[in-house]
């Protein structure tokens, strides 16, 4: 009996852990709308890029692949979020490519389509010639592989704020979301005893840690800054 309650209350906190991850996920995901709500105002992409939306796409479809239970089984919540992930980066993408000027236009449609392909080679490839624990690990490698390159943002923006000593360019907002969505999902992927989980996710929750920290470092700095008079008497 105490055996069933124990195996009860672990199923319920990784699912949990599990869900929570999806949330804080998907408040990350909604981040981009007023970006996008300002190229669709001013019918321009303006200064915006659009590649970390194309290797958002492509990263969600490796995640969403290798959390199907063809893939994975019992590690459904992994292919929930990154379906929802999906679908956003494509409807940022098609606004992106309806307000871009035509040579980025092109190369946007291109990418979108090298991407499709990527995806579709890697589902080929893992159905039609790896058995089950092969096909695990070679998507699960790609998923790693995908997520740790996705972090290249986040360190660009913790060399940003030391240097200028500014937060000005890392909401606390989204800081807190990544850290947050980090820590479910290493904490999901512990319960479910994958590597290919909790490790990049494990390094996504040193890196938000870092980022609130010097987050709490520099903003007091600056609030200091500002106590002090601007002509001294």
């Amino acid at each position: 009996m105490s055996s069933t309650v124990v195996s009860s209350v672990y199923v319920v906190c990784s699912d949990a852990a599990g869900i929570a991850g999806n949330i804080f996920a998907f408040v990350l995901f909604l981040s981009s709308i007023p970006t996008f709500r300002r190229i669709i105002r001013n019918e321009s992409t303006e200064m915006v890029s659009g590649m970390p939306y194309i290797y958002a796409l492509l990263n969600c479809l490796i995640c969403l692949w290798y959390g199907m239970p063809l893939v994975s089984p019992g590690i459904i919540l992994v292919a929930t979020v990154n379906s929802v992930g999906a679908i956003f980066q494509l409807i940022y993408i098609s606004v992106f490519v309806v307000y871009a000027e035509k040579p980025m236009k092109l190369k946007m449609m291109g990418l979108l389509i090298s991407v499709f392909a990527t995806f579709a080679s890697i589902v080929f490839v893992s159905m039609r010639f790896l058995d089950s624990p092969s096909r695990q690990l070679f998507v699960g490698y790609l998923s790693v592989a995908s997520l740790i390159s996705m972090f290249a943002s986040p360190l660009i923006i913790i060399k940003l704020v030391i240097k200028t000593r500014s937060v000005e360019y890392m909401p606390f907002s989204l800081s807190l979301a990544t850290f947050l969505m980090s820590l479910a999902f290493f904490v999901y992927g512990m319960f479910k005893h994958d590597a290919f989980i909790y490790i990049p996710n494990g390094i996504g929750t040193g890196l938000g840690t870092l980022q609130l920290a010097l987050y709490a470092y520099f903003n007091d700095a600056s609030q200091e800054e500002l106590k002090h008079p601007l002509i001294d008497p």
